[in-house]
């Protein structure tokens, strides 16, 4: 992957906004239009298509000494972390997986902090913070059940988005992104295959809406969404980067509101203009000059 050495610009930050956004359509689709418990045939139906596309139009391969580095954030962004993030949903309410995952930019944070000694900027940790807070306001119940195997998942998982949001940007792989994306989204599918044939049930015959759901969860949801993402690595902070994961319980939220009808309590509009005030701290404390210290 190439490094860009141009300062981040808003219109980075609005591209790489829309990876999230696009995931938070996930659940609907799945929800409403795939068929029922198959999570991780719609994982693999998602992404190995995706990355076998982007291969071929690429015509990349690895070097032999990438190989390594290339299994392993295959690994943390996809193979590893797609299971868990399907445990947690089956195992937690939709809520407070969604809380445990809004600690991804405080554990990036902690990531630079350990391995590069950079602390992080005072507004950046005081935003993060209350990101968890208001996802906490927004999506949390009082009846809320914590699930011990259920929270280790989600905590895993959010802990492996992390690790492989910082390692895409660190490791920078010499690869296009396109390349890189299509490398990782091809190795994620083949780590989720065994899955699929031990847990999943096979495919009943489709519908031509159920194969559309899975051209775009591959298309839109894979292919173009980790495109986006991965670019948005190479030209911002993997703080920055983290923070705008928080829009996808965001946009799950309120397509939940619009389509299905599902209640907004005064609380939740209240967590969910913290979230997104949240994020928009974040990226402006990242792209702006830095303060003296």
């Amino acid at each position: 992957m190439h490094h860009t050495d141009h300062a981040p610009r808003w219109a980075d930050v609005w591209l790489t906004a829309l990876p999230p956004v696009i995931w938070g359509t996930t659940y609907i689709v799945t929800s409403q239009l795939l068929p029922p418990d198959r999570p991780f045939t719609a994982a693999l139906l998602r992404v190995l298509p995706a990355g076998l596309l982007l291969i071929l139009a690429t015509g990349w391969r690895p070097a032999p000494g990438h190989w390594l580095r290339l299994l392993i954030l295959s690994a943390l962004n996809i193979g590893a972390f797609q299971p868990l993030l399907f445990i947690a949903a089956y195992r937690l309410p939709g809520g407070l997986a969604a809380v445990v995952g809004a600690c991804q930019p405080l554990l990036v944070m902690a990531l630079i902090w350990q391995c590069e000694r950079r602390p992080p900027s005072r507004l950046a940790l005081g935003a993060s913070v209350l990101g968890v807070l208001g996802m906490a306001a927004l999506l949390l119940s009082p009846g809320s059940h914590w699930d011990g195997p259920g929270m280790l998942a989600a905590a895993a998982g959010a802990l492996l988005m992390a690790c492989g949001t910082y390692l895409t940007r660190r490791w920078a792989l010499p690869a296009p992104v396109s390349a890189l994306t299509g490398w990782q989204l091809l190795l994620g599918g083949l780590m989720l295959t065994p899955l699929v044939l031990h847990y999943d049930p096979p495919l009943p015959t489709l519908s031509s809406l159920q194969i559309a759901a899975y051209l775009y969860l591959s298309s839109i949801g894979a292919l173009l969404a980790y495109w986006l993402w991965f670019r948005g690595i190479t030209r911002l902070s993997p703080v920055a980067v983290s923070s705008l994961g928080l829009l996808s319980p965001l946009t799950a939220v309120l397509l939940g509101w619009v389509l299905l009808g599902q209640a907004l309590s005064p609380q939740s509009l209240l967590g969910m203009l913290t979230v997104l005030g949240s994020v928009l701290v974040v990226q402006r404390s990242m792209i702006a000059p830095a303060a003296p210290r």
